[in-house]
């Protein structure tokens, strides 16, 4: 049996000229956080650790869940019997694909209370989000720390990517103003989302990663837009919107500066919401458990508890954060959690 090395594995990136040596050993030394890692961040994370970027902190506040294995490509029903947090499961599996690279789960919402310790001391930051909120906060730190990132967002065929460097470019808040009102955009849950699409746009963001860590970056990124069914690809050149942009222009970073007291949102599920408690809300996961077990099903790992009395299912995480799916409306899902878990 023939011994391989490590260049033996990157052997075919390394023949190429955008990449080289000197390129691959840049990828070695960079460091990228992917905020959410789902459908597009699953297919970040292992392009990303495939090329040999040698540290990946994985973000992410949800579980594994069978619907997601239509497109999430790190996850397997294994992960959906086993109750694992996304970032978890996909950390488990890229040290399976690849040894070299250290990867740092991190299981929690991506807040105003954390989002500059999340994304302190890496290179650059990937967008592998659903909603607008997060990117809105992504952008705020970035461009607050002056630190790089890829922009990403996918539903039905169709999605788009760029490329925000503070300072440089405009910025994410430039290209859009103001965070588009509830209702008026389509979501994965009203209009689906096609894997194939998903994709191509996180191969495009992982392309422009690979750029950005090897000094290549586009001088002026533009906007890609491609529609996977109809075979639709343009770029379309980025400017600033109209007026002044709070964030580059006037140094306010209003998403990282709105620090919460308790937050409910409205997740991309039907009937699903993000119960997240005020302050220092940690629980005791095994008393819980016990006290939930006389009124409905539970089930506990070292994570989470999950506990289901119909027609609700509730998800608790240590730090007192919580999922309800089968609530009509906040009020309700807000109810629902102080019924169960407490006010």
């Amino acid at each position: 049996m023939t011994i391989q090395t490590r260049s033996d594995r990157y052997a075919r990136q390394v023949l190429l000229p955008q990449i080289g040596p000197q390129g691959q050993e840049r990828l070695r030394a960079a460091s990228v956080a992917v905020v959410g890692c789902g459908a597009l961040g699953t297919v970040i994370a292992d392009g990303l650790a495939r090329a040999g970027v040698g540290f990946l902190r994985l973000i992410d506040r949800d579980v594994v869940e069978l619907h997601n294995l239509q497109r999430q490509v790190l996850f397997d029903e294994d992960d959906v019997a086993a109750g694992l947090p996304k970032a978890v499961a996909a950390a488990r599996k890229l040290a399976r694909i690849n040894s070299d690279v250290r990867v740092e789960p991190v299981v929690a919402d991506f807040s105003p209370r954390n989002a500059e310790r999340l994304l302190d001391g890496v290179d650059l930051v990937v967008d592998g989000t659903d909603n607008f909120e997060t990117r809105y906060l992504i952008n705020d730190v970035c461009v607050k720390h002056r630190r790089p990132w890829v922009h990403g967002a996918v539903v039905g065929t169709y999605g788009v990517t760029t490329t925000v460097l503070p300072g440089r470019t405009p910025c994410y808040r430039c290209i859009l103003l103001r965070k588009p009102a509830p209702g008026t955009t389509p979501t994965c849950d009203t209009a689906g989302v096609l894997g194939a699409a998903v994709n191509i746009i996180a191969s495009l963001e992982v392309v422009q990663a690979l750029k950005v860590l090897t000094g290549q970056v586009d001088p002026a990124p533009p906007l890609i837009y491609v529609d996977v069914w109809v075979s639709q690809w343009e770029m379309v050149p980025i400017r600033k919107g109209d007026g002044r942009c709070p964030a580059c222009d006037e140094g306010r970073f209003d998403f990282l500066t709105a620090r919460e007291t308790g937050r409910v949102v409205e997740l991309c599920g039907e009937g699903a919401f993000q119960i997240t408690p005020s302050g220092d809300g940690r629980i005791p996961l095994d008393r819980l458990a016990d006290r939930l077990r006389r009124v409905g099903e539970v089930f506990q790992n070292e994570y989470l508890l999950r506990f289901r009395a119909a027609p609700y299912e509730v998800t608790v995480f240590a730090d007192g954060r919580a999922l309800v799916k089968g609530a009509a409306d906040e009020t309700e899902a807000k109810g629902v959690y102080a019924k169960y878990v407490g006010a």
